[in-house]
């Protein structure tokens, strides 16, 4: 029986690289960073009863994810927008 890899295997970096608005593989790491402080924040608030301050997973997680992991799947799922700022 084979086990699926996930993490930093799926998506791959190469198809996370092809996206319009990520130049390069630091602007990337930058980005998907910054994204899952946010995640992280989230579920920091949601324990702590502050649930509308940071927006939430934009894609299917499970409970094994890690916020690096969410944020990457976003990416490749063009649920994020990257502002001038990001």
């Amino acid at each position: 029986m084979t086990e699926k890899l996930e993490g930093i295997v799926s998506p791959s970096i190469d198809r996370l690289l092809n996206k319009p608005y990520i130049d390069s593989k630091y602007e990337l790491v930058i980005f998907a960073s910054k994204r899952a402080r946010q995640i992280n924040d989230y579920y920091s608030d949601l324990h702590d009863g502050h649930l509308f301050k940071v927006v939430g997973p934009l894609v299917d997680t499970t409970i094994n994810e890690k916020p690096l992991t969410i944020a990457l799947k976003e990416i490749d799922q063009d649920k994020l927008e990257k502002t001038a700022e990001a």
